[in-house]
Formats: C-alpha cells, sequence, structure tokens
C-alpha cells in the first residue's frame, strides 16, 4: 500500500486525545517529512526512526516519505509517536496487516538500535485509547505493567520495532535483545504512617478525626516541637481506600509525573512541598510538555504545607481558584492543559507569641 494508518496518543494535560498517523508515500525527490503540528522532539523522530528501522532489518523505501498527524490543530510534543510514525512508514511498503496497524494504538520511543524505550505517561494515554473504543495498544516493555491496569486493553509490551512489525504480521527477524529498563517504582506505600503513633494530644487527633470524616481542611498553630507535622502526616492513614477511579487519577499524575506506575495504590497520596517552592512547581507547567505539580499530584490525597508563613504570598494565592474549582488550568500558547485538584489542605504555622515566650 502507498497509505498506511495507525494510531498514536496527544497528552495535553491529564487528557489524551487519538490521533491518526497516516504515512504516504510518493515517487518524487527521496525525502522524510513529518507534518502535524510537531513540536522539536518530535520532529526529532524522523532520524530515530530511519536509524532504528536500519537497524531492525527493516529499511524506509527510499522516495518521499510524508507522515501526518492528524488533527493537525492539535499541539504534539515529545518522543512518544516515535513507534507509531515508525509502523506507519513501514506499512507502506513492508507487508503488513493493514487492519491490525489501523486498529492499534503505538505508544513508546525508538532507540537507535531499534528497542522500545519507556516514555511518561503511559497510563492516561491507554486511558484515553480506551474511551476512545481502540482496544489493542503497543508500548515499550517497561512500561507494560502500568498500560495493563486499563481493563479491556489488549497489551503488547514490546522489546524492539521488529517484535511490533512481526506482530501486525510482517516478515521480520526479531533479534534477541535485552528490553530497555525503566526507573525502579518507589517502596510501596500501600503502609501508610498510623495516627496510633501518636500519644497525647487528644483534641488534635480528634480534629483529624472528623477533618478525615467530612472532607475538611486543617490549620494547625503551635511551638515547634508540638507533634503538628508528625499528626498531619498521618491524615492519610485515616481517610478511606481510594476506589478505583481515584486510584487511577493518582496513578495517573505519578505517570505523567514521569515516576513508575506498576500497581494502583488505595491509599490517598501525601504531597509536601517545600517553603521553597515555586508557583510554577505547585501548580504545574514547563517549557516542553505540560507536567503536573504538587497541586495535581495531591488530588485525592493531602496538600501539607509545613511552615506556611515561609511560603510566597504569590504561592499561597495560587491555592485559592483550585480550592474553589476542584480542578486547575494551565494556559500555554495554542494548548490548554486541564489537572486535577480535589484534596484536602493541611497548613501548619508556628505561633509567635510561644516562640517568644509572651
Amino acid at each position: 500500500m502507498t497509505v498506511a494508518r495507525t494510531m498514536a496518543v496527544a497528552l495535553v494535560g491529564a487528557d489524551g486525545a487519538v490521533v491518526e498517523v497516516e504515512a504516504d508515500l510518493s515517487r518524487q525527490t527521496p525525502e522524510f517529512r513529518i507534518i502535524g503540528l510537531p513540536d522539536k522532539a518530535l520532529g526529532e523522530a524522523v532520524q530515530r526512526v530511519h536509524n532504528a528501522c536500519e537497524n531492525s532489518g527493516l529499511p524506509l523505501p527510499r522516495r518521499r516519505l510524508t507522515v501526518n498527524l492528524s488533527p493537525a490543530s492539535l499541539p504534539k510534543q515529545g518522543s512518544g509517536f516515535d513507534v507509531a510514525i515508525a509502523i506507519a512508514s513501514l506499512a507502506t511498503e513492508v507487508p503488513m496487516d493493514a487492519a491490525s496497524v489501523a486498529a492499534t494504538a503505538h505508544v513508546g520511543e525508538l532507540g537507535l538500535d531499534g528497542r522500545l524505550r519507556p516514555v511518561p505517561g503511559v497510563l492516561p494515554a491507554v486511558l484515553a485509547v480506551a474511551r476512545a473504543g481502540i482496544t489493542r495498544v503497543v508500548v515499550p516493555h517497561a512500561n507494560a505493567d502500568e498500560a495493563r491496569l486499563v481493563e479491556g486493553i489488549d497489551v503488547l509490551g514490546a522489546v524492539n520495532l521488529a517484535q511490533v512489525a512481526r506482530w501486525h504480521g510482517a516478515d521480520a527477524e526479531v533479534p534477541d535483545q535485552e528490553p530497555v529498563p525503566g526507573r525502579a517504582e518507589h517502596a510501596p506505600d500501600d503502609e501508610p504512617l498510623d495516627l496510633r503513633d501518636v500519644v497525647g494530644q487528644r483534641e488534635a487527633v480528634e480534629a483529624l478525626v472528623v477533618a478525615a470524616a467530612g472532607g475538611h481542611h486543617v490549620l494547625m498553630s503551635g511551638p515547634p516541637g508540638a507533634g503538628k507535622t508528625m499528626l498531619a502526616r498521618r491524615l492519610p492513614g485515616i481517610l478511606p481506600p481510594l476506589d478505583d477511579r481515584a486510584a487511577l487519577t493518582v496513578a495517573s499524575m505519578r505517570s505523567l509525573s514521569g515516576e513508575p506506575v506498576a500497581h494502583l495504590s488505595r491509599v490517598a497520596p501525601l504531597e509536601a512541598p517545600h517553603h521553597s517552592a515555586s508557583v510554577a512547581s505547585l501548580v504545574g507547567g514547563g517549557s516542553r510538555g505540560v507536567r503536573p505539580g504538587a497541586i495535581a499530584r495531591a488530588s485525592e490525597g493531602v496538600l501539607f504545607l509545613d511552615e506556611a508563613g515561609e511560603f510566597p504570598a504569590t504561592v499561597l494565592d495560587a491555592l485559592r481558584q483550585p480550592l474553589e474549582s476542584g480542578s486547575i488550568v494551565i494556559h500555554r500558547t495554542g494548548m490548554t492543559a486541564t489537572f486535577p485538584a480535589r484534596f484536602q489542605l493541611v497548613v501548619l504555622c508556628v505561633r509567635l507569641d510561644t516562640v517568644h515566650g509572651d
């Protein structure tokens, strides 16, 4: 075939949009071009895909190859389109099952040796695929456990490009390569700090229990060493276990932040930014892709501000809109990213009269 189509996913904030990747082969001056509003990292996919295909024993056609990412008006960022671009490009000349290629979403970065490298945001990407009615997805081997957290999706955790092409019916020899390892997941946080560790402070413990039961925000004030921080860090331990929706939201924020995700934690998250944190680190953003900040990562859990009086006024003021609306919207040129922001706020401050003995 001269035109081949497959699917990829563009992430905008916490939401993903399915992107059609179509490759066209024409009899013109040899060239490989990607169109459809790619960013710089995606524009560099031309060289990654070319080398990965060559080193996988699946060289690209030596004619003009144009890859279009549709809809063209949607901004597309990062290297997660590499596999989809490579498969669509190869399918223009290499015999493959066109129906299989067109019905599968591909997420992942390519190394020059043809191996698939893990990318952040696989979980929200697969959730977007599921919402679009697509039931098959290819992801890097290191992201396979994360992708399988979404029910009803047939996941191929591929080691290299030749394995993906063979899955689609190509007569490709799969080299014996070690999969690219992902980042090690942090120790499971399924056992939060226990409120029973607190000795004394009966009124403060009762206040935390009331706050947990009613979803109330908390302000603690007292002298240094009174146990405020110890109490606040134990609030997630008495919150109800997360349901499936909330657990997926928490895991998606971790995935977008670049953290490895292999299981769904049922424990409410706790985010405790330092008082030197900037507004951008709190609300999210970034010069390239928009990443979630501490507010979004604390969604469905607790945002803990220790020494609140030391935070700049602009940082504290940035909390007002998320607290009112339950979401946070980040505006960038040509795009708007939305993240969840449903959290309990725990603010700690020191009583100056107790410090100075007044």
